[in-house]
């Protein structure tokens, strides 16, 4: 079990380190224009501090564990990325976007399952 609670840390990480850096490195108005509508609803700085949460809680998952510095941060991470899952849904649904219901649940599912292990028996 700790070898798939690694694949799925890995796994979110590069998804949410990815889209990370893309909410950060992008206008709000190109995002919106590229698939991500619910960038309109709110402020610049609201989309790059998303982004930002999103790239620190890669890092987080990852980089406590495979350093040995305070591995414990791992499930913090993984909580904090569900946290940030679960806004995401709610926007999603008073947005009425069906579309991006589905990866922001499975997305969620996964840090859940990972904050689980790391906060439970397979803990560091």
């Amino acid at each position: 079990m700790n070898t798939a609670l690694w694949i799925t840390a890995s796994v979110l990480a590069l998804l949410f380190l990815m889209a990370g850096l893309m909410k950060i490195s992008q206008p709000r108005e190109k995002l919106a224009a590229s698939g991500m509508a619910w960038a309109e609803d709110f402020s610049p700085g609201l989309v790059k501090a998303t982004g930002a949460v999103e790239a620190l809680g890669a890092l987080g998952l990852i980089l406590p564990a495979a350093l040995g510095i305070a591995p414990a941060l791992a499930a913090w991470a993984a909580l904090g990325l569900a946290a940030t899952m679960l806004g995401a849904t709610v926007v999603h649904l008073r947005r009425k976007e069906a579309k991006a219901l589905p990866v922001s649940l499975v997305l969620f599912l996964l840090a859940a399952v990972v904050a689980w292990g790391r906060f439970g028996p397979y803990a560091f």
